[in-house]
């Protein structure tokens, strides 16, 4: 059976950004955009039609802000992933973005060749950040206690292969453990550590292994 193409959503105010983007993405396999918007209205009523995989997030819109387009998105449409492409990365916009639960941040002057891998990475699962941003991230979810201290052995393999995109059926399947269990786990476990979506929790674990 033919494998389903990553559909893309384009939210951002300039026609001419979004002509681009689209070109771009139409000239990879693999990936379709199925619909467009020049502000979130525009992007509620459509997103809850299309139910597309990735939607791409401006971050100022004529009719609000992306962090809060990004949480009226997830209702409308939770099994979509969001990724902010923006020319802004003031420490508040990109917080505020994370803890909206954007799974990908991006500026504008990304490479187009990484705008396609962090698609494909965002729809397997796997946050993406921009790699002048992720600092930033770091420091706020970053926490006082280390996961030695406040996470079990297996609360700690649940976290990654959360940090690995895998979803809770799999983490189920890896693990040998119902995907209920998991279910509960994971929210125990951003409990625990202060977070609060997977995107988060993700970049608190990869924090965590790097100070190993």
């Amino acid at each position: 059976m033919q494998k389903k193409n990553i559909s893309v959503f384009l939210v951002d105010d300039h026609a001419i950004v979004r002509c681009g983007i689209r070109s771009l993405i139409e000239r990879n396999s693999g990936l379709e955009v199925i619909g467009e918007a020049g502000n979130l209205q525009e992007a509620y009523d459509k997103v809850s039609e299309l139910m597309p995989d990735i939607i791409l997030l401006d971050i100022k819109l004529p009719d609000g802000d992306g962090a809060a387009g990004c949480r009226e998105i997830k209702k409308l449409c939770p099994d979509a992933k969001v990724i902010i492409l923006t020319a802004f990365a003031e420490d508040s916009i990109v917080i505020e973005a994370v803890k909206a639960g954007a799974e990908g941040y991006l500026l504008k002057n990304i490479d187009s060749k990484n705008i396609i891998n962090a698609i494909r990475d965002v729809a397997s699962g796997k946050p993406v950040l921009d790699a002048s941003v992720m600092g930033k991230v770091l420091n706020v979810v970053k926490a006082n206690n280390t996961t030695d201290d406040i996470l079990t052995p297996q609360e700690k393999n649940i976290l990654e292969l959360v940090s690995q995109g895998k979803t809770n059926k799999e983490i189920g399947e890896a693990l040998f453990i119902s995907e209920k269990t998991v279910r509960n786990n994971v929210s125990r476990i951003l409990r625990k550590i202060n977070v609060s979506n997977r995107t988060e929790a993700a970049i608190y674990w990869s924090k965590q292994m790097s100070l190993k």
